[in-house]
């Protein structure tokens, strides 16, 4: 298990104890936060789960996929060195927590 802290572009915060084998886009979906889309379901065709990682403790995040890094190119807020897609971060064992920041918009 893992924490996940969603910052949300209003300022408010969700927090979520997440199963190992989860995304943060699938936790957030499944939990109602508002701010992430994931029209795609995962599949890295549509950039709607995009965040921004703030940190992350324990084990380190996967790393940045040719796929991934292409379509962070086209999302409706621009990226950053720290943008990522939700549906490509998975709590792995060891994952303590991972904190991320909502885009004002998906679409």
């Amino acid at each position: 298990m893992a924490m996940i802290t969603y910052l949300l572009s209003d300022g408010t915060r969700s927090v979520l104890d997440v199963s190992v084998g989860t995304t943060v886009m699938e936790a957030a979906v499944d939990n109602g936060v508002e701010g992430i889309v994931g029209q795609c379901g995962g599949k890295t065709v549509c950039g709607t789960c995009h965040v921004f990682v703030e940190s992350a403790a324990g084990r380190a995040l996967p790393g940045l996929e040719a796929d991934e890094d292409d379509l962070l190119d086209y999302t409706a807020e621009p990226r950053t060195a720290s943008s990522r897609l939700g549906c490509r971060l998975v709590v792995e064992e060891g994952l303590d927590s991972v904190v991320v920041r909502l885009p004002k918009t998906q679409c």
